[in-house]
């Protein structure tokens, strides 16, 4: 047997960079690079090994172990999971900081590959820098806190184990089931080891994503599900984009005449003025979606988890004899709320089920009614588009502007606070893909590092992160990464004096507001209750090498768009709006518990309310 004598980490590297993936007979390069950020656990390991031979995996130096992994996510969704940066840090700290993103992959079921450093193996220099002591487990280091955040751990304690890991890792990294975050620690001083790998480990490997047909006894109970049905509504979630279904959902959708509603991975799917496309559906859904939802008596999903939001906490479907038809991939998501299973990859999944459907005489729907719904609803969000104050700018005023100043082409990147729930009821998308929300985990932070991820993987479009002040302040490092790496990004930040959306809940819930709001201390008071602390976003961008803009009117906004846009490097438009000018309501509800004691009457008022929308759950 031919052998190369390596480190383990020039191994690991060398593995990497000869892993590709193929689905429907087209094959990528699947590890595009590693992200990283070196420190005593990695540097003289996985980082002497990408100095002297990266092969064709490109480096990037992050600055937030946090921020580098949301991009690395927000990389592998937006190219459908085909295509994923590894991401390399120090032991400790550095390690422990990838540990929100990478729950953030793995609830949304997107694949990131996390290298972190580990303390020595050996225990020589013990306890080492940054090393967690737990005296019952000396096995125990702070990585093993990634084990319930992956979808697979391992620590490589022997350079000879890598050959098994890299093999798993693999295996889940390209399982459209199984994909999220996966973890190999790596030994500081087991990365530097030297053993005699055989030369056929790092041979080209094609990974085939094989598209899994669902069961034919299953396919039939799904053909009787929908024949004996009559108001049928199609909920499509990120699966279709994932599976490259948007086409097949069209075609499905407009021979059997059901209209449409989408998730927040699902936006896109359709165009906004198709017209099946009723919009979002759940908390943050259109009214349209909304009241079908609650009249169907079947929800037909494709490719969602099914989380509280769609599903309005499960208040949502309220049709006496409801049943769902649950279209997945995943056994897992398919059974959630009691539904009937049709389980096998989307686009193989609607194709079967338009063979064996035949089209019925009757329609599900008066056209009518749809065409009055949608119009409607495109009624209220022209009207919430154009909504003038005196005093400031409205949010969903900001969101119509930019809207219709950008092109179709581009792609927008959100994950939190309120700005995705006026996104998913307002934002008109005419493209698949040009939406991108991270909403599985709604992670604060996601959406300056994950609008540099997006432009690495869709470098030919402009991408916009639209964020707010309280999101933007929580993370923006990789910012300065995409001026580092001149992959123009865009950054759109509303300013609203604070942590809104759930100042919003809060007062929703009886409260007078607390904690929430970006305000100096009352020396009288003793509260953060004083003045807005005012912040100069556009100052902190400019010292970062990013050319910045002001808005103040709707035309401002629109010229600095323009001016953006002819820009070479990467942008931030600085707007101001005020506060509680989000959209909210239209017929939904979210299940956020009301303190069943309080001393506020109005919290009291909140209690007895909640407890009215609680005996319309449905008892899955």
């Amino acid at each position: 047997m031919e052998t190369i004598r390596l480190t383990m980490a020039q191994a690991l590297v060398k593995f990497l960079d000869q892993q590709f993936v193929s689905l429907d007979g087209q094959e990528h390069k699947f590890v595009e690079g590693i992200m990283g950020i070196f420190g005593h656990g990695n540097v003289t390991g996985i980082g002497e090994a990408l100095e002297q031979d990266p092969g064709e995996l490109t480096f990037i130096q992050g600055k937030n172990e946090q921020g580098m992994v949301h991009a690395a996510t927000a990389y592998a969704k937006q190219k459908n999971r085909l295509g994923i940066y590894a991401c390399t840090s120090s032991i400790g700290p550095g390690a422990l900081n990838m540990a929100t993103a990478a729950a953030t992959a793995t609830v949304n079921r997107i694949p990131v590959l996390l290298l972190p450093g580990d303390i020595f193996v050996d225990r020589q220099p013990d306890p080492v820098l940054q090393q967690m002591e737990v005296p019952s487990d000396y096995t125990i280091s702070a990585n093993d806190a990634f084990k319930p955040l992956s979808r697979y751990w391992d620590r490589i304690s022997r350079p000879e184990q890598l050959m098994s890991a890299c093999t798993q890792a693999m295996r889940v990294l390209t399982d459209p089931v199984e994909t999220g975050a996966v973890t190999l620690c790596l030994p500081q001083d087991v990365q530097s080891e030297a053993y005699d790998y055989p030369v056929s480990f790092f041979q080209r490997r094609v990974h085939y994503i094989e598209r899994r047909p669902v069961a034919a006894s299953a396919l039939q109970r799904a053909v009787q599900l929908i024949k004996r049905k009559r108001k049928p509504l199609i909920i499509a979630g990120g699966g279709v984009h994932y599976a490259l279904a948007t086409e097949e959902l069209k075609r499905f959708a407009e021979r059997f005449q059901i209209p449409v509603v989408e998730t927040q991975a699902g936006k896109s799917a359709l165009p906004w003025d198709h017209p099946l496309n009723m919009g979002g559906v759940g908390v943050t859904g259109s009214l349209a979606g909304n009241r079908l939802a609650q009249e169907a008596d079947l929800i037909i999903t494709v490719g969602t988890r099914l989380a509280d939001f769609p599903t309005g906490s499960k208040s949502m479907f309220q049709h006496p004899n409801i049943e769902l038809l649950n279209i997945n991939i995943s056994s897992f998501d398919a059974i959630k709320m009691n539904g009937h299973q049709l389980v096998g990859d989307a686009r193989e999944a609607l194709n079967a089920l338009q063979s064996e459907l035949q089209d019925g005489e009757e329609t599900y729907y008066e056209p009518s009614r749809l065409q009055q719904l949608k119009k409607e609803w495109d009624q209220e969000v022209d009207r919430l588009y154009a909504i003038e104050r005196t005093d400031g700018l409205a949010q969903t005023t900001v969101v119509g502007a930019v809207n219709e100043t950008i092109d179709e082409r581009d792609v927008i990147v959100c994950a939190a606070g309120s700005l995705p729930g006026d996104l998913h009821r307002l934002w008109r998308s005419k493209q698949p893909k040009t939406y991108h929300m991270e909403y599985g985990f709604s992670c604060m932070g996601y959406e300056v590092s994950g609008a540099f991820g997006v432009k690495l993987a869709e470098p030919d479009r402009e991408v916009y992160a639209i964020v707010g002040d309280g999101s933007f302040l929580m993370l923006h490092s990789e910012l300065l990464t995409s001026v580092q790496e001149r992959k123009k990004m865009n950054v759109i930040l509303l300013d609203n004096n604070g942590f809104q959306c759930i100042h919003n809940l809060q007062r929703a819930h009886g409260s007078n507001g607390f904690g929430n709001e970006f305000r100096y201390r009352d020396n009288s008071t003793g509260k953060l209750n004083g003045e807005h602390v005012q912040v100069d976003f556009a100052g902190y961008a400019r010292s970062l090498g990013v050319t910045v803009f002001t808005a103040g009117s709707i035309d401002e906004l629109k010229e600095a768009i323009q001016a953006a846009r002819k820009e070479e490097g990467s942008t931030l438009i600085e707007v101001k709006v005020l506060a509680g000018t989000n959209t909210e309501g239209y017929d939904s509800w979210w299940r956020v518990d009301t303190a069943a004691v309080s001393k506020s009457g109005s919290v009291k008022q909140a209690y007895e309310a909640n407890q009215e929308q609680l005996a319309r759950i449905k008892p899955y």
